[in-house]
């Protein structure tokens, strides 16, 4: 039986801490949705679901929901079939343009949102083709910023698969894109879901791209969260938080399940 070395106590020290520095917020932001006051306070002067009901029936925040949700999954969906495509072109084209296309496609992770925000309304005021302030506009900019998640992680399951696999696919008579397709496909599809969970959250949660490109007819839950706190600080806000919270964590645990049941079934 091999040697487990113990984990040192500082590192244990430093993962709690980490994890409670990640929490806390979330707890905060909990507590203050189900505060039973009139404002948005905390500590909360006491427990109450009237600001979780009124959450149902704003004509604010539960507008923005769905169209945050629906934004998420529109970019996932595209960001998934785009950034898959672009991971297999890196990984397997001999191009001299490949380390220059590979810095081109996470250059939107390493700009920040506001200067890319800016810079594509910008350029959708100059092309005039009537993208700035409009859904579609929207999505494209959503896609810019999600596909690198996409591309990240398909790559690493691309840069650990054994060509030979393939190779042997299309020895026996398989098309180039049934080889793909019934061999390739299902062994990197665990990267797919992880890279398309981290798209769905980034694009739920995309704040400052949007403020550029949306209008007032098209507020997502974060613009429209950051509204209300200007004007009106009332518990809603934090009681449409709880909700977004939930729905990135169950994304999470989604994703962590898709990729177990890959690898179990992988082992099988």
């Amino acid at each position: 039986m091999d040697d487990v070395n113990p984990v040192p106590l500082t590192f244990r020290f430093i993962a709690a801490l980490a994890l409670m520095v990640l929490l806390v917020p979330v707890l905060i932001v909990v507590l203050a949705g189900l505060n039973s006051g009139e404002y948005l306070t905390f500590p909360p002067e006491g427990f109450s679901l009237r600001w979780v009901e009124n959450f149902f029936t704003s004509p604010t925040f539960l507008p923005a929901f769905k169209l945050s949700f629906g934004l998420a999954l529109a970019t996932t969906l595209i960001s998934t079939v785009l950034g898959t495509l672009a991971s297999i072109f890196l990984t397997r084209s001999a191009s001299k343009a490949r380390e220059f296309l590979r810095g081109l496609f996470f250059l939107p992770v390493v700009l920040p949102g506001v200067v890319l925000g800016l810079a594509l309304y910008v350029f959708f005021i100059w092309t005039d083709v009537g993208l700035a302030r409009s859904l579609a506009g929207l999505i494209i900019g959503h896609v810019l910023v999600t596909m690198p998640f996409v591309i990240a992680t398909v790559t690493a399951s691309l840069v650990d698969l054994d060509l030979s696999v393939e190779e042997a696919a299309r020895s026996l008579g398989a098309t180039p894109l049934q080889a793909f397709w019934k061999v390739t496909l299902p062994l990197i599809t665990p990267g797919i879901s992880a890279g398309s969970i981290f798209a769905f959250i980034v694009s739920f949660g995309q704040f400052e791209l949007t403020l550029f490109l949306a209008t007032p007819d098209l507020q997502t839950l974060p613009l429209a969260i950051y509204s209300s706190l200007r004007y009106a600080f009332e518990p809603t806000a934090a009681a449409a938080g709880i909700f977004a919270i939930c729905l990135v964590t169950v994304s999470t645990l989604i994703s962590t399940r898709l990729s177990n049941l890959k690898k179990l079934l992988s082992r099988r």
